[in-house]
């Protein structure tokens, strides 16, 4: 795996040993920053966006929002391999100071993030494929209270699975790429 565009272009990524990581294609990476910067900050760039990185493993999603000028990131991640493997990441591209790392469950980390006043511009979400935590956390940040005005939650999926749905989110699209889908989520702006 590589960074694919930004500061750290072309630099390698290194993934945990095993088949619980699986990386995310260049191709679905790509779509996903194309459409992150054509709403939040603007072609070719993150400036100034906070990304918070779920299921985060080797943390390719949120190095690659750091690398494009994101100001922040923090990746949440629970398996000791891929904490490992993200901490060499971002020790060897310098990026510490804006990473927070969390190694615990995401459905865990979510109340722990939001009570400590933590809002972000993006979630970007790849969890295991059909992992009913996915759907709990997208329940959990429907709620609001961890994403800021005009937010944004990436969820990657199966493309033959449907995506989770939850009345407090409104289901922007959803394309294929493959085998691989995204499908973009806002907060809904009705009653709570």
């Amino acid at each position: 795996m590589r960074i694919i565009a930004g500061e750290h272009r072309g630099r390698t990524i290194a993934a945990p040993p095993g088949l619980t990581t699986r990386p995310t294609p260049d191709r679905v990476r790509g779509a996903l920053f194309s459409a992150l910067e054509s709403r939040l900050g603007g072609p070719g760039s993150l400036e100034g966006v906070r990304v918070l990185d779920l299921f985060a493993g080797s943390g390719a999603l949120g190095l690659e929002a750091l690398s494009r000028g994101a100001a922040s990131a923090v990746f949440v991640e629970r398996d000791r391999q891929a904490l490992a493997a993200l901490q060499a990441n971002l020790a060897a591209l310098g990026l510490q100071a804006q990473a927070r790392v969390v190694g615990e469950d995401v459905v865990h980390a979510l109340p722990s993030l939001a009570a400590g006043g933590e809002r972000f511009d993006a979630v970007l979400m790849d969890p295991p494929y059909g992992d009913p935590e996915a759907a709990e956390a997208l329940r959990a940040l429907a709620g609001g209270t961890l994403l800021r005005a005009g937010g944004v939650i990436v969820f990657e999926h199966a493309a033959s699975e449907a995506p989770p749905e939850d009345s407090l989110l409104q289901r922007e699209r959803t394309r294929a790429y493959g085998t691989v889908a995204l499908t973009v989520y806002s907060v809904s702006e009705g009653p709570r």
